[in-house]
């Protein structure tokens, strides 16, 4: 996790860099065109193209629609704010996500609700308070 950690740390750094000449459309799009190429040739190589091919109907719906939500959209939004505003600013609002996924999955997958998990999302919510 300390490596997850570090490339998801960096990245932000070299996408404001790179959104100084760049829209934010045209940022996602050249990112999502080099990682889709990389997944394609990653599957290949490590023989999961057959499973690929045998994806059923609504899983490919529900990945076609988080990609569409997080992927297209999710990264327009993110990368038009950090074009304008501080990273050290967006990034930890953008990774404030956590608190959506809590109240979605209480709501929709009926998971519990517990005091440290409660506490967790409180945490989240002073943090952004304070980052703003």
């Amino acid at each position: 996790m300390i490596v997850t950690a570090l490339l998801w740390g960096i990245t932000p750094i070299i996408e404001k860099v790179g959104l100084r000449k760049v829209d934010p459309l045209i940022g996602v799009t050249i990112r999502s065109a080099i990682v889709t190429a990389g997944l394609f040739i990653l599957t290949f190589l490590l023989g999961k193209g057959k499973s690929l091919m045998e994806v059923d109907g609504k899983s490919l719906l529900l990945f076609g629609a988080s990609g569409m939500m997080a992927g297209l959209l999710g990264m327009w939004t993110y990368y038009t704010a950090l074009k304008m505003e501080a990273t050290s600013k967006i990034v930890p609002i953008a990774a404030s996500y956590p608190l959506v996924t809590a109240l979605l999955s209480f709501l929709i997958l009926r998971e519990g609700v517990t005091l440290p998990r409660v506490f967790g999302t409180a945490l989240i919510v002073i943090g952004i308070w304070f980052v703003k």
